[in-house]
């Protein structure tokens, strides 16, 4: 069976995390979504997504197709239910659709005209950008019973300060020297040729991810996950590093998600808590304003390729586009349009020919292309963007 992720309903509700990738390759736990899916499925996939995202993240349609909602992450009891689809079945929870059978001969699909299957089991949705964070430890749980389902960790060096041995999971290449690891609240999951440097306190559930490092004397709490390539350092408190970013340096990040290629100047603090304890409002793209989130603690959101300079102070509720850099003393506004570039006294447009000449710098770093399909993305963010950029 040909099994496709598709964006559906919840992909501007995830900007400006959608800006750049399909809903599918947004991280969660320790995997990406797309991850999980290919995992369980034992199948690659491909993506219906935005027109402009679909060079870089092709459709491959064959006879007979599984189409996913991306915005739902697997589990054993939605898999089975999926890989028994027939013709003319789709799987729905409640009002909305999560996976129905099609053939591409069918020109035109009439979900009212399928069979119904309910989903009857509770599964994890990520239809806001908060729910990566604060649905980021039952993810790393799954993806942890997954990931080391009958294998065996790597041993622990004795040099370490352990409790709870048993729900720390350690892969090839990881190295780690005088640190503390407390998996009594959650599973600590230490990826491929990933480092923690001596002094670091952690917390789990925790998931460090292929070749990512902890910096000296960290303090993470979890639910938190830092992605490939990524380093951390200084305070982190239920965050999600998407991958390829850096928070290198002293500072608070707490409640919050960076996407792929942003940096945090040093001793740069986000608040997650308002000073009255009321609700946290985050910007949303599709009313073009500020949304309910539900939720008392809730930090920072930066969109791929977004920086910050040394000492930069984030608002509770900071929304940060993509290729955006920031800078300057006070807080900055908690909307941050893309490609803008100041502060607090004004920003002005952050022109693409020279974000892409940074980009270039600091893909190049990880020995990655700034290919003419990642330009064509950002060209494209740019101009959709325009609209809230004022100067």
């Amino acid at each position: 069976m040909n099994y496709i992720l598709f964006d559906g309903p919840s992909r501007n509700n995830l900007l400006p995390f959608t800006y750049t990738r399909p809903v599918a390759d947004i991280r969660v736990g320790i995997l990406t979504i797309r991850e999980k899916w290919e995992t369980y499925l034992k199948s690659t996939t491909t993506t219906v997504t935005e027109a402009y995202l679909s060079e870089k993240y092709p459709m491959v349609e064959f006879d007979e197709n599984v189409m996913i909602n991306s915005s739902y992450l697997p589990n054993k009891s939605l898999v089975d239910l999926i890989k028994n689809l027939k013709e003319n079945q789709a799987i729905f929870k409640g009002e909305d659709v999560v996976a129905f059978y099609t053939k591409d001969t069918q020109d035109t699909i009439n979900l009212d005209l399928y069979d119904a299957i309910e989903l009857e089991d509770e599964v994890i949705k990520i239809e806001h950008t908060w729910d990566i964070f604060s649905k980021n430890g039952d993810a790393i749980k799954a993806d942890f019973n997954l990931l080391t389902k009958d294998r065996k960790s790597q041993s622990i060096p004795e040099t370490n300060n352990i409790i709870a041995a048993e729900h720390i999971f350690i892969e090839e290449g990881a190295k780690l020297e005088f640190a503390t690891l407390n998996a009594s609240s959650g599973p600590i999951y230490i990826g491929k040729d990933t480092e923690i440097m001596e002094g670091s306190i952690i917390r789990g559930p925790f998931a460090l991810c292929d070749n990512a490092t902890v910096k000296l004397g960290a303090k993470i709490y979890g639910p938190t996950t830092v992605g490939p390539h990524s380093k951390v350092g200084g305070e982190v408190n239920n965050s999600v590093l998407f991958g390829y970013s850096n928070k290198g340096h002293d500072g608070f990040l707490g409640n919050s998600v960076l996407g792929e290629w942003c940096n945090l100047g040093a001793d740069t603090n986000n608040s997650n808590l308002k000073n009255n304890y009321a609700e946290v409002r985050l910007w949303d793209y599709q009313t073009e304003g500020f949304a309910r989130t539900g939720l008392q603690f809730c930090g920072l959101m930066m969109g791929d390729h977004s920086k910050c300079g040394i000492n930069t102070m984030f608002n509770t509720g900071t929304v940060v586009g993509v290729s955006a850099n920031i800078f300057g003393s006070g807080f900055p506004r908690n909307f941050v349009p893309s490609f803008s570039w100041g502060g607090n006294s004004g920003f002005t447009t952050y022109l693409t020919k020279k974000a892409f000449e940074v980009a270039k710098v600091v893909m190049s770093r990880r020995d990655i292309e700034f290919s003419p399909q990642d330009a064509q993305i950002l060209e494209h963010v740019f101009e959709e963007t325009k609209k809230y950029r004022r100067e």
